[in-house]
């Protein structure tokens, strides 16, 4: 191995590190990085910005503007109260509600975003029912990752994947969807063994749940109903993309600068809410893996996993599945899929039908995130917020509840990847 290869490797090594520690922030680590690598001559200033990977910032900066000026509608707290009023109070479907609310908005938007928005409602309506919110903040968690996995923009991984891959909205919706909303099925009755005979309330505390008026949760009315008008053509222009030949990155950006104009929201406001330091992680991060791709060192990768499983492309799915899902449980799974990335791209140059290594790479690294309270960046966030208000998650007992619901996640995908690329 030539020198230049070791110390991109070495450099990425010290860069993943040091994320896991989580000393420093990751946005700066991976910047660092990048700026090593230039400086040093492993990489030059050109090939770092060729390996960044636009379209996939496009969406994201899009999608965080859009949302940012919908959320001040009181859209996303309307429809908490709601479901929790058509559960009647009950602990129980209040949790399925909340499960279902959250995976059906990380699909669309986010993950950290709808925690953001879900979590401090769901222990507003348990402090209410005088129940402990942390089993329905760990159920959110484990939807917010099912969910997110279930289309192009649900999770940065699968944002990363199309805009690798060219696969469109509707690639992913009819490919990860199905899986998905089975996992989601199981994931519930599996909780139903686990939470349902624990969760009782008094009838008062379920009363003052009907008493609540869901109408009261709209901010504004007319950005509420502009809001539901675009999220529709969002949507609309997601799934026929590949259609109309326009690129998914652009379809967020004009629906986040036509939502800024006509919402009513300022400019600096909207552009305060976007997540900028998990946008310089992304840039940072790309130059990183980029220059792991300009050493060689991903075609040296490439070829050892293809040596591994003699060629055989089933196999080397399963093994990129299972990889993908425990080491994304311990690692943040946006670096994983960078590293990835090229590499399945130097197998597919090599000869390989690497179709359903995308999708092996898509459902282990978006659910894998549930194996561990850092496995994804919803995780933490929302047990974040747990902790501020007096209801701590530890990482025991987010392990013992995550990872058996991942791992079995994961067996579900193997069978139908199979199912789908075997036979």
């Amino acid at each position: 191995m030539e020198t230049n290869q070791l110390f991109a490797i070495a450099v990425f090594v010290l860069v993943m590190a040091v994320i896991v520690s989580e000393k420093i922030h990751r946005a700066a680590v991976a910047l660092a990085g990048g700026i090593i690598l230039i400086l040093s001559g492993i990489i030059s200033f050109d090939e770092g910005i060729e390996a960044i990977d636009f379209g996939t910032l496009g969406v994201l900066l899009g999608m965080m503007l859009f949302v940012a000026v919908v959320k001040e509608s009181g859209l996303f707290e309307y429809m908490a109260i709601k479901a929790a009023k058509i559960a009647k109070g009950d602990p129980w479907r209040i949790m399925i509600a909340f499960m279902v609310v959250t995976a059906v908005l990380s699909a669309f938007l986010d993950n950290v975003t709808t925690v953001l928005l879900v979590g401090p409602m769901t222990i507003t309506i348990c402090q209410m029912l005088k129940v402990n919110p942390v089993p329905f903040l760990i159920t959110e968690i484990l939807a917010s990752n099912i969910g997110g996995t279930a289309t192009l923009i649900g999770d940065p991984p699968n944002i990363m994947i199309g805009s690798a891959a060219h696969l469109s909205f509707l690639d992913f919706l009819s490919m990860d969807a199905p899986v998905v909303v089975v996992i989601m099925i199981v994931t519930i009755f599996c909780f139903r063994f686990i939470y349902g005979k624990k969760l009782t309330v008094s009838p008062e505390a379920k009363a003052e749940i009907l008493t609540l008026d869901e109408k009261k949760a709209i901010k504004d009315e007319k950005l509420f109903k502009k809001s539901l008008v675009m999220i529709f053509f969002v949507v609309l222009g997601f799934m026929l993309h590949g259609v109309i030949g326009i690129e998914s990155s652009v379809i967020a950006l004009a629906a986040g600068i036509l939502m800024v104009i006509i919402g009513g929201t300022s400019v600096e406001e909207a552009i305060h809410h976007v997540e900028w330091p998990t946008l310089l992680f992304f840039i940072g991060l790309f130059v990183v893996v980029g220059a792991l791709e300009a050493t060689g060192v991903i075609t040296l990768l490439a070829n050892m996993l293809i040596g591994a499983t003699a060629g055989k492309l089933i196999l080397t799915m399963l093994m990129i599945l299972w990889i993908s899902a425990l080491l994304s449980a311990i690692l943040d799974n946006i670096p994983f899929v960078a590293t990835m990335i090229p590499l399945v791209l130097t197998m597919e140059a090599s000869g390989i039908d690497v179709t359903p290594l995308w999708w092996a790479i898509s459902l282990g690294a978006c659910l894998g995130g549930n194996g561990t309270l850092i496995g994804a960046s919803a995780n933490v966030v929302l047990s974040g917020i747990s902790n501020r208000q007096g209801y701590p998650i530890t990482f025991l007992a987010f392990l013992k509840i995550g990872m058996p619901m991942m791992l079995l996640s994961i067996v579900i995908s193997s069978v139908y990847l199979l199912l789908r690329f075997a036979i």
